[in-house]
């Protein structure tokens, strides 16, 4: 398989904000944990655009697609706002294990991952953060191997979009469900994890943030950000033996 390349890829970019696609395994900053050489998408901006940016979200390490950048804070308080009001519509495509319902929604409140919760002014640790997933089943498919309890492996292409921007949601709520996502180091399947990698030659999260849309913040329209599937994606769908929910969806994520 031909590799991912290993810096993003530009989506959108105009005199407030720059948007760009982010590869999996790129951290959206850098941090002191991370060795001096290894590259940020952040730095990758501020040097393509020969200009400072302010981060908007984030994006998992290992979630690829849709990121976007500001170039002054104001327009980065702006973006934000819309982000933690919900105004900003988060569409992702990800295989989990498993065959979920063909579709719903998760109201399960989600803890801050900090290693030392937030107090209130009583010394409390603060309660769990709403948070809310939907999503619907897109595609199955059935594997002749034994990784389990069961004679064969189910596994399921879902879209999912977060109503809230709690840390690790989508991969926390999955996990709840009981049909976590492939390649998921932290909440999911080692076994299954190992045999996707060994089965497509590539190790990654399969979760991509595929389409964003949120209010322009200088000139007041929609805007939608759409970052494309890459070839991990495209040797993926190339497998035979899916069985498609909603049909018109695979020729749509072809692309």
């Amino acid at each position: 398989m031909t590799p991912e390349p290993s810096t993003p890829l530009l989506l959108y970019a105009d005199e407030w904000l720059v948007a760009v696609c982010k590869p999996p395994g790129l951290a959206v900053h850098r941090s002191p944990e991370m060795p001096a050489h290894e590259p940020a998408a952040l730095q990758w901006v501020r040097d393509h655009c020969g200009r400072y940016v302010y981060p908007v979200h984030r994006l998992d390490r290992g979630t690829s697609g849709v990121l976007v950048f500001a170039f002054t804070a104001p327009v980065a308080r702006a973006l934000g706002l819309q982000f933690e009001e919900g105004r900003v519509r988060k569409q992702y495509l990800g295989l989990v294990r498993g065959w979920p319902p063909e579709s719903g929604t998760l109201d399960h409140a989600l803890r801050r991952l900090d290693p030392a919760p937030p107090r209130d002014d009583r010394g409390r640790a603060t309660q769990p953060q709403p948070a809310i997933t939907t999503w619907r089943r897109l595609a199955r498919r059935e594997e002749p191997v034994v990784l389990g309890p069961h004679p064969t492996s189910r596994y399921a292409l879902v879209h999912v979009e977060p109503l809230t921007g709690r840390q690790h949601q989508i991969r926390r709520h999955f996990k709840h469900l009981g049909h976590p996502l492939i390649g998921d180091s932290t909440y999911g399947k080692g076994v299954h994890n190992r045999w996707w990698a060994a089965e497509l030659g590539l190790q990654r999260l399969w979760l991509h943030a595929h389409r964003l849309s949120l209010t322009h913040p200088g000139r007041g329209h929609e805007l939608e950000l759409v970052a494309p599937l890459g070839h991990d994606w495209q040797a993926l769908f190339d497998r035979a033996g899916w069985s498609w929910d909603e049909p018109t969806m695979q020729d749509a994520l072809r692309g």
